[in-house]
C-alpha cells in the first residue's frame, strides 16, 4: 500500500508549537505503516492568490513565483493533507490563507484531484479563536471533497504560547494522537 500523508504547518515561526503537533501527527500515521513528510512554511514565500485566471488557462499551473508549486504538487500525489495553523488574530495565519486560497483556486479549474483524498486540520491556540480556525481549514477539505478525519474526542486543537508549550497540554495531545489515528484507519480502509 503505497499511501504518503503531507503535513503541512501554517505557522511562520520555525520549530513552534503548530508543527510540534503536526509531526505528532504524522509520527502516529508513520507508526501505522503510512509514509509522511512534513513541510513548514516558515522559511518559505507563499504570495497571495491575484485570482488572474492563469490556472483555468493553463490547467494546474499558477503564474506567481515563489515556492508554492512544490508544495502543491506534493499535495496533489499526496493520499493525506494534514493542514496546521496557529490562530493569528483569530484566524489562519497569512501564509496558510495564502497557500489555501492557491490551492483552492487551481484545482476549481482542474478534474477534482483532490476529491476523496483524507484531510485534517489541527489547531494550537494561545487562549481563544482556535473554532473558527479550524473550521476555515476544514472548510478547505469540504470545498475540495475530501473525507475530513477527525478526532474521537475533542475538536483538533492545543493550547500553547511559547515554543514547546503544547507539549504540556496533555488533553490537546491527546486528541491529535486520536485524530491522526483515525486518519490512518481511514486511509487503510479506502486503500
Amino acid at each position: 500500500m503505497k499511501v504518503k500523508v503531507v503535513g503541512i504547518s501554517g505557522s511562520p515561526r520555525k520549530g513552534g508549537n503548530t508543527e510540534i503537533i503536526i509531526k505528532k501527527a504524522l509520527d502516529v500515521i508513520e507508526n501505522k505503516g503510512i509514509q509522511t513528510e512534513l513541510i513548514s512554511l516558515a522559511d518559505l514565500e507563499i504570495k497571495p492568490c491575484d485570482a488572474c485566471r492563469y490556472c483555468r488557462k493553463n490547467i494546474g499551473e499558477c503564474h506567481i513565483q515563489d515556492d508554492f508549486a512544490p508544495i502543491f504538487k506534493k499535495m496533489i500525489e499526496a493520499e493525506g493533507i494534514i493542514l496546521g495553523s496557529p490562530v493569528y488574530m483569530g484566524s489562519v495565519t497569512a501564509q496558510m490563507k495564502a497557500l489555501m486560497d492557491r490551492a483552492g483556486y487551481i484545482v476549481r479549474g482542474m478534474d477534482k484531484p483532490l476529491r476523496r483524498k483524507v484531510g485534517g486540520a489541527v489547531v494550537v491556540a494561545r487562549r481563544a479563536g482556535h473554532n473558527f480556525t479550524l473550521m476555515q481549514l476544514i472548510q478547505f477539505f469540504n470545498i475540495s471533497g475530501m473525507i475530513i478525519a477527525s478526532s474521537a474526542c475533542y475538536w483538533n486543537i492545543t493550547f500553547g504560547r511559547e515554543k514547546g508549550d503544547v507539549v504540556q497540554d496533555e488533553e490537546g495531545i491527546q486528541t491529535i494522537e486520536d485524530f491522526a489515528d483515525n486518519m490512518a484507519w481511514i486511509l487503510r480502509k479506502i486503500k
